[in-house]
């Protein structure tokens, strides 16, 4: 083989390799966005969600205890860092925190600290799932508000902002999963295509359905 054949073998080799460092470094951005993407979305409905349980909780259709309960999980997921300041707080939730006797509204207006962002959201979004379990975990209870027009227009907003939330998270974590499995990769590695972007990880909180809540679309 002569040095111009030599020379010819190794610009192709070059370009290919050029080619497939631009392909993977392009996949892997786009991989970035899209988990950029889908994590606010899912922020989005957990504000929904957070939003109607404390529609729920400054209803009156819930008793007092449960109100209240749901008020403070409602809020401590509203005033998570990054989500929203105490001035966007709605006026009957607070109001409702603030009359409580137990002085909710220290409690649930003082965010965690020291805990990782991640961490502390899964953490105050699991206390809501939790909390809203227990106050709807009556069926009979949950006749009643459904019964309701304004119960009924209630637990719908919030049982559609839930189904969008495990949608969302579910969504997600098949991104960051899939993100990490291509960051992961030797080729991917070796050249530090990632750069200095940090690694995704996937959100995780208790977001398990209340079986008395009603699902969307289903009678």
């Amino acid at each position: 083989m002569s040095w111009s054949e030599i020379a010819v073998v190794v610009v192709l080799v070059l370009a290919v390799l050029g080619w497939s460092v631009w392909i993977a470094a392009s996949r892997l951005d786009r991989l970035h966005r899209k988990v950029g993407a889908s994590r606010s979305v899912v922020e989005t409905q957990l504000v929904r969600r957070a939003t109607a349980a404390a529609g729920l909780a400054t209803s009156g259709l819930l008793d007092p205890v449960s109100s209240v309960l749901v008020g403070e999980a409602a809020w401590a997921a509203l005033a998570t860092p990054g989500v929203a300041g105490t001035a966007d707080a709605p006026p009957d939730l607070l109001a409702l925190l603030l009359a409580d006797p137990r002085d909710a509204a220290a409690r649930a207006l003082s965010a965690p600290a020291g805990a990782d962002a991640d961490d502390e959201r899964g953490q105050v979004e699991s206390e809501l799932s939790a909390t809203l379990r227990e106050a709807l975990d009556d069926p009979d209870e949950v006749a009643a508000l459904t019964d309701d027009p304004a119960g009924a227009e209630l637990l719908d907003a919030l049982g559609s902002a839930w189904y969008r939330v495990e949608l969302a998270r579910r969504f997600h974590n098949e991104a960051v999963l899939q993100t990490q499995a291509v960051r992961r990769g030797p080729f991917v590695r070796l050249l530090r295509l990632a750069g200095h972007a940090p690694e995704p990880q996937t959100l995780e909180l208790d977001d398990a359905w209340p079986h008395a809540l009603p699902r969307p679309g289903v009678g």
